[in-house]
């Protein structure tokens, strides 16, 4: 059955850095809004950076809701699901911040991930996250799957892009600037990187 804990630590961060795959949940205030749900993958990717604070890197993609919302809201719901070994699934709701590449704190942050190279997938920014309930709950329907190794085919895409062509490419995408609900999201033109 399921248990809340007071901080992200001991078996249960071992649990959240071991898992290969996570999920991001976000909306917006308004009661019509389009909730966002979406995986997050690529080893490295993801940090605890304390007992109470997580963070991962925003790369390149199709649109920028979770950007959007945070922004509009902060709130966001994060969770691992055990795929191989004891079944369990791990939610930590809290308060999330997308720190952009011209934010003085933007470099120290991305210290904290050093098997990762950001200049492949197109680096937007990093999201951190501060925990206000964990808890967790058995994931008895969980299947099994196994993990055989990341896609290599958003870094191959990625990798070609410096700052200004990345920018032009999220200026001609629909969803980037903008929410599907009309939200600010990423800033544009793209801001340049204080690394």
């Amino acid at each position: 059955m399921g248990k809340t804990y007071e901080r992200i630590e001991g078996r249960l961060r071992s649990f959240i850095e071991a898992q290969p795959v996570f999920f991001t949940a976000t909306a917006p205030l308004s009661a019509d809004g389009t909730v966002n749900l979406s995986p997050k993958g690529l080893k490295g990717s993801f940090v605890v950076l304390d007992d109470h604070t997580v963070a991962y890197l925003d790369f390149a993609g199709s649109n920028a809701e979770t950007i959007a919302h945070l922004r509009e809201n902060g709130r966001i719901t994060l969770m691992w699901c055990a795929f191989q070994g004891p079944p369990n699934i791990v939610r930590v709701h809290g308060r999330g911040e997308p720190v952009f590449r011209d934010d003085p704190r933007f470099g120290e942050l991305l210290g904290h991930f050093p098997d990762i190279d950001p200049a492949q997938h197109g680096l937007r920014a990093i999201i951190v996250v501060t925990a206000e309930l964990v808890r967790d709950t058995c994931g008895y329907a969980v299947p099994f799957m196994a993990y055989e190794t990341d896609r290599d085919l958003h870094g191959k895409r990625f990798a070609r892009e410096d700052d200004a062509s990345l920018s032009a490419y999220f200026t001609k995408k629909e969803h980037i600037a903008t929410s599907l609900d009309g939200l600010p999201g990423l800033p544009l033109p793209l801001p340049p990187s204080t690394v």
